[in-house]
């Protein structure tokens, strides 16, 4: 029998204030829905994410990320 194994990131991202926080957690929700917790506190924008795999891990920050990216090249935001 293998052992339960999770895997957990955190990221944190410095966002300029707390409207484009805001903006940027709305347009990222969808896609991370039941996938990636996100908040935003003083500026700062936080995702927390766990897998039972590194590989699925993997995968959802690659996702998490190149959503981040979208929104910095769309707004101009981070």
């Amino acid at each position: 029998m293998k052992a339960l194994r999770r895997y957990r990131l955190d990221l944190s991202v410095r966002c300029p204030d707390d409207d484009r926080a805001t903006s940027i957690l709305a347009s990222l929700g969808p896609d991370n829905d039941g996938y990636v917790q996100a908040n935003h506190s003083e500026g700062v924008l936080t995702f927390s994410m766990e897998a039972d795999n590194a590989g699925r891990l993997r995968q959802t920050a690659d996702d998490l990320l190149a959503c981040l990216k979208v929104a910095d090249e769309v707004s101009g935001l981070l």
